[in-house]
């Protein structure tokens, strides 16, 4: 079972997920903060190198089927056209102004 993006239960998570499966970089770069960071599998990455290679250019799609942490841990069903489809973990860390400081993913 999935759970619609608008049923995530915080904004912030749920915009990153609608931003990310409509690949609106304007609005993904909108929800976070400026000095924000990220990894992937456990290793920092860059995040306009990461999010360019594995979201926008290679058309990421995130299909949530559980969250916890109050919406801010999700596992997911996450999909390119570089690696196909993978069951993924997110983890957001939000900032007190609602933008994103820091998210992490890597296979579940």
């Amino acid at each position: 079972m999935t759970i619609a993006p608008a049923k995530l239960s915080d904004p912030a998570v749920r915009a990153f997920v609608n931003a990310v499966n409509a690949h609106d970089r304007d609005a993904f770069v909108a929800l976070l903060a400026p000095d924000a960071t990220m990894s992937d599998d456990g290793s920092d990455r860059d995040l306009d190198d990461w999010t360019d290679r594995e979201i926008f250019s290679s058309h990421g799609h995130i299909e949530v089927h559980r969250e916890t942490a109050g919406g801010r841990a999700l596992v997911a069903n996450y999909r390119n056209d570089t690696w196909g489809e993978m069951r993924t973990a997110w983890r957001f860390t939000v900032s007190e102004d609602g933008r994103i400081s820091r998210f992490e993913t890597g296979q579940a």
